[in-house]
C-alpha cells in the first residue's frame, strides 16, 4: 500500500491494521476458507483496536474515522483475507447506520456490542426474487398495536445464522422505495430461521445463508428512523458498504500482487531469474499501475462522501466498479504469473482470485454501479 498524501495519523492506522492482518489474518487464510470457519475470536481482537465500530462516533463507542481513513483500514485488512475483512466492512456499515439512524435508545443498546463485536451484525436487503431491483423488496412489515409483525424471505445474508442482529429493509407502505422501512431483528425473536449455510466460490471464512422471517414479532421501537425511509437508509449504508468492498478488492490484489513479485525473484527460467523478464516485468509494471488507479479513484469517492458532495454517490460507484473490476484481474494476472503453482491453494493465490471475484456482484453489481454513474451524467431518474 503507497503512504503518499497521507497523514500521520492515516500511515498509523494503515500500518496497526497492516500489523494485525499479518499476525491475525493471513497465516490463517487458507485454513479458513478450506474448513468455513467464521474466526469471531479475531473479529473480536480487532475490536480491541477499534475495528468493530470504524465510522461510529466516539461518543457513541466507535473510533469515529472518516471514510478515508476507513478505506485504509479495509485494504490493509484484505491483504490478510479478503473473506474476513469483507466481513468487517458489512458489521461496520451496520453500526454506522445505527449511529447515523437510530436514536438515543436504539444507540446506547446496540452500538457498545457492535464496537467490541460481542455482538455481530448482519446488513438484509436482497431477496430471492429482488436482486439489482431492491425497491421491489416483497417482505412485509405489518403494524399490530405496539409491535411490527415481518413476513418474508432475505437472500445472501452475510454472517446469517452467527451474528446477533439484522438490520432488515420490509414493505410497510406500497409499491416502490417510499414503501420500504428499516427494522432492528434479533437472531433469537421468535419465528426467525435460517436457510443453510450456501456452498461459494469463495469468501468461505464467513456464512452466508438466507434469512426468513415467518411471523416475526418485535416492538416498534425497534423501527429504523421513520415509516417510509428505510429504503434511504439501505442506500445511504451502501455508499460507505461499497467503498469498503473496494477497498477489500485493493487489499487483496495488493497481496496477490506482492507475492507474484517474491515468486518471479525467486523462481529461475532459461537460466535467468524470471524476475528479470522484459515481459513480466511490464506485466507486473501495468497491475502495480492499474492498482495505483483503482486506489486514486477510492480515496476520491471516500473524501467526497465525507464532504457530503452530491457527487458522493456517483464517485461511490464509480470507485466500487473500477476497484473490484480492477482488483480482480491484479489477482488473475498474479495467478498466471505464478503458472501451475497458482492454481494451488497452499500459495494462497487462487484463494485471492475466488474471494475477489464476488466483490463485483455484491454491494451492487458493476452494472447497477454503470447504471448510477450514468443516471448521474444525464439526470435521469432525477
Amino acid at each position: 500500500m503507497t503512504t503518499l498524501f497521507l497523514t500521520e495519523d492515516q500511515r498509523a492506522i494503515a500500518e496497526t491494521t497492516l500489523d494485525f492482518a499479518r499476525e491475525h489474518l493471513a497465516p490463517n487464510a487458507v485454513d479458513w476458507d478450506r474448513d468455513k470457519h467464521f474466526p469471531v475470536d479475531v473479529l473480536r481482537k480487532g475490536a480491541d483496536l477499534g475495528l468493530g465500530g470504524v465510522y461510529v462516533r466516539e461518543e457513541s463507542g466507535g473510533s469515529g474515522l472518516t471514510r478515508a481513513d476507513g478505506v485504509l483500514v479495509f485494504e490493509s485488512l484484505a491483504t490478510g483475507c479478503p473473506s474476513v475483512a469483507g466481513y468487517f466492512s458489512i458489521h461496520n456499515m451496520v453500526a454506522w447506520m445505527i449511529d447515523h439512524y437510530g436514536d438515543d435508545a436504539q444507540r446506547a443498546r446496540y452500538l457498545p456490542g457492535l464496537c467490541s463485536m460481542e455482538t455481530l451484525g448482519s446488513y438484509c436487503l436482497t431477496e430471492p426474487g429482488a436482486g439489482s431491483d431492491a425497491a421491489a423488496l416483497t417482505t412485509r412489515a405489518e403494524r399490530d398495536g405496539d409491535e411490527y409483525v415481518l413476513d418474508g424471505v432475505k437472500q445472501f445474508i452475510s454472517g446469517a445464522g452467527s451474528t446477533d442482529v439484522y438490520i432488515v429493509m420490509a414493505r410497510t407502505g406500497g409499491p416502490g422505495a417510499r414503501g420500504v422501512s428499516a427494522f432492528l431483528v434479533h437472531r433469537d425473536d421468535p419465528g426467525l430461521s435460517f436457510g443453510p449455510n450456501e456452498k461459494k466460490m469463495g469468501w468461505n471464512a464467513q456464512p452466508t445463508r438466507q434469512v426468513i422471517l415467518d411471523g416475526v414479532r418485535i416492538p416498534a421501537d425497534r423501527l429504523l428512523g421513520g415509516e417510509g425511509e428505510g429504503f434511504r437508509i439501505a442506500m445511504s449504508g451502501l455508499n460507505g458498504g461499497r467503498l469498503g468492498i473496494a477497498a477489500c478488492s485493493l487489499g487483496g490484489a495488493q497481496s496477490a500482487l506482492d507475492r507474484s513479485l517474491a515468486y518471479l525473484a525467486d523462481r529461475e527460467a532459461f537460466g535467468e531469474p524470471l524476475i528479470d523478464s522484459p515481459a513480466l516485468r511490464f506485466r507486473l509494471a501495468d497491475m502495480a499501475t492499474e492498482l495505483t488507479a483503482a486506489r486514486a479513484l477510492v480515496r476520491q469517492a471516500a473524501e467526497a462522501l465525507d464532504r457530503g458532495d452530491d457527487q458522493a454517490p456517483q464517485l461511490c460507484a464509480m470507485a466500487k466498479r473500477f476497484a473490484t473490476d480492477t482488483g480482480y484481474e491484479v489477482a488473475d494476472q498474479a495467478l498466471q504469473l505464478h503458472g501451475g503453482y497458482g492454481y494451488l491453494n497452499e500459495y494462497g493465490v487462487e484463494k485471492i482470485v475466488r474471494d475477489l471475484r464476488v466483490h463485483r456482484i455484491l454491494e451492487g453489481t458493476n452494472e447497477i454501479m454503470r447504471l448510477i454513474v450514468a443516471r448521474g451524467l444525464t439526470g435521469a431518474g432525477r
